[in-house]
């Protein structure tokens, strides 16, 4: 395992991971070692090889069963994906189609890019297996190429005699090599049998991060209620930070006897984000079920009320324990915080987007913030899912509201040596040329569309002549270093 660390760094680090990673294959390739091969095979083996995985359920002790690439980052796991489809043609197609296979037996629970990237996966290397054929006898074409990418070359097999080594150096013979050949395909092909006996499992596990689809209209037990009430009467006249961690344990206690089901109505009732910012920051901190779903409610229920109403700087206590919160918890951070801030109906102002960057900076890798702007950027309505409570959904829109701040904002994020992918940049690109008009005097857009051109440089050759036209019709103090750097591409 130690082997491969720099190859899994790779999709950690590089801006161009399948290349690289492809690279780092070809000239480490080594299936001859006796302790650590590295080959396509070992790779698949390692990728496949199944893994105990806690339950997301955090009242179940049962273990589930699940590939051990499965427990990467999903930012990884999508870029692994992107990667065997990218090389494909070193590895078996059959290999390829079973962990795709196993990956998108998590249906909707999986995270959108790494869904993406196996469904293109099994697209390019599946064909029909021809099932209605199997009257007559004959092998389906998926054996046919299992079977050949195995098989012993001709001149090989040709030139090895019977009872004689394949190589001098391989004191083996061509029908034990066969015979003894890798199985990964048959730790692929066994998903039919681990979806059989952990298909409830899979099934029953929840989103990581509940999305605003609650029914706020099914009834809340009577007791539970009057308990949320009471504590929302007791919240407002706290006097001390004592008084604040007992609260915030009695709240984490009703959420553990309530269950998820139920947590958002119950904090609805509660009011928690009408607390000032000291007790807020004491909740916070308090908070500790180890619930994917109830960070994401933490945050939605007391940071995001107040942020999505921030007229001004945010006060130093409320954004201390935000970023520490959302440091510990960086699903939970993108899904119930940047989502909705960065879609205010409104337009993210200045002092948001303040907020925003020192979250990006100090909480995020720089690889999740690639993945997190390409969701935004996207056009698909699902990838821009988020959580909030239902009377702070109106300050929310379904998409992005390009204030002079946000392009402020967009600008910070490139500066944090953020490494954009085509299709980003190719939007913003777009963004630029529609709103080119409207801030052609805004100083805010123009060092957004200068650094836009100083880190993306090489993604904007194909854009160089449109964003010329744009600049030209801009007048700021940095419209003739745009040009310059425009025309140097």
């Amino acid at each position: 395992m130690e082997d491969w660390i720099p190859f899994f760094q790779i999709f950690l680090n590089s801006p161009c991971p399948e290349s690289d990673a492809s690279q780092w294959l070809q000239t480490n390739f080594n299936p001859s070692s006796n302790t650590n091969p590295i080959s396509t095979t070992s790779l698949l083996s390692l990728l496949t090889r199944i893994s105990d995985a806690n339950s997301d359920d955090p009242s179940s002790l049962q273990k589930k069963r699940v590939m051990w690439v499965q427990t990467l980052p999903n930012v990884v796991q999508a870029r692994i994906l992107s990667f065997l489809l990218y090389d494909n043609q070193r590895f078996c197609r059959n290999d390829l189609c079973g962990l795709a296979r196993t990956v998108l037996t998590r249906g909707k629970n999986l995270d959108f890019w790494v869904k993406k990237a196996a469904e293109q996966l099994l697209d390019s290397v599946s064909v029909s297996d021809y099932r209605w054929l199997s009257c007559l006898n004959l092998d389906s074409e998926d054996e046919n190429a299992d079977e050949e990418f195995y098989s012993i070359p001709d001149w090989l097999s040709d030139a090895a005699k019977d009872n004689e080594p394949v190589l001098p150096w391989l004191p083996i013979s061509p029908d034990e090599l066969i015979a003894e050949r890798p199985s990964i395909g048959s730790v692929c092909n066994e998903d039919d049998s681990i979806v059989s006996e952990k298909q409830e499992e899979f099934d029953e596990v929840k989103l990581e991060i509940d999305v605003d689809e609650r029914k706020f209209d099914d009834p809340i037990d009577v007791e539970v209620e009057k308990t949320a009430i009471s504590i929302k009467s007791r919240l407002l006249n706290l006097e001390s930070t004592s008084e604040a961690v007992d609260l915030a344990n009695e709240i984490r206690e009703l959420y553990i006897r309530c269950g998820k089901k139920y947590s958002l109505p119950v904090l609805n009732v509660i009011e928690p984000w009408s607390a000032n910012d000291e007790i807020s920051a004491v909740l916070m901190s308090r908070f500790s079920v180890d619930d994917l779903s109830w960070h994401s409610h933490v945050l939605c229920s007391i940071a995001l009320p107040k942020l999505l109403i921030l007229n001004g700087p945010c006060s130093r206590v409320l954004l201390s324990a935000t970023i520490e919160y959302c440091k510990a918890h960086h699903k939970a951070a993108e899904y119930a915080l940047l989502l909705p801030l960065i879609l205010r109906s409104e337009g993210a102002n200045s002092h948001i987007c303040d907020v925003i960057t020192r979250i990006v900076r100090e909480c995020m890798h720089t690889a999740h913030v690639s993945a997190f702007c390409q969701k935004l950027l996207c056009e698909d309505k699902d990838a821009k899912r988020f959580v909030c409570l239902p009377c702070h959904r109106c300050l929310i829109s379904d998409g992005l509201v390009w204030t002079e701040s946000l392009f402020g904002l967009w600008r910070n994020i490139l500066n944090h040596d953020v490494r954009l992918v085509q299709d980003s940049v190719d939007r913003l690109v777009d963004r630029v040329c529609e709103f080119g008009d409207r801030y052609s005097k805004s100083l805010k857009f123009g060092n957004f569309v200068l650094c836009l051109v100083s880190k993306c440089g090489p993604f904007l050759k194909r854009h160089k002549v449109l964003l010329t036209e744009v600049v030209e019709k801009t007048d700021t103090i940095v419209t003739k270093s745009i040009i310059s750097k425009l025309s140097a591409l």
